[in-house]
């Protein structure tokens, strides 16, 4: 399913125009983006999951095509948990 497919899935389900649908995916999608860039980086949606800002250390790696080592860079990157709702419908 991509974000077209998801806007059609809630308008007919909501009962909503598509752009109101639109919108409100934009929202939550920005929402959580917000909650993850501050202080506590969490978001939590009850019964789905939980979205957490993780910091990766620098690490060396290996290029699969030369074979040489590389240095990857610290990141930020987002670890989700699914919540008990979701790992029980899939």
């Amino acid at each position: 399913m991509n974000r077209a497919d998801l806007i059609n899935k809630v308008a007919e389900d909501a009962g909503i125009s598509k752009a109101a649908a639109a919108k409100a995916i934009t929202a939550v999608t920005e929402g959580i983006m917000d909650g993850l860039n501050g202080k506590d980086g969490k978001v939590s949606l009850i019964g789905f999951g939980t979205f957490t800002k993780v910091h990766r250390e620098a690490r060396t790696g290996r290029n699969p095509q030369t074979g040489d080592t590389i240095t990857i860079a610290a990141r930020n990157v987002v670890k989700f948990v699914p919540g008990k709702k979701l790992k029980e419908s899939i």
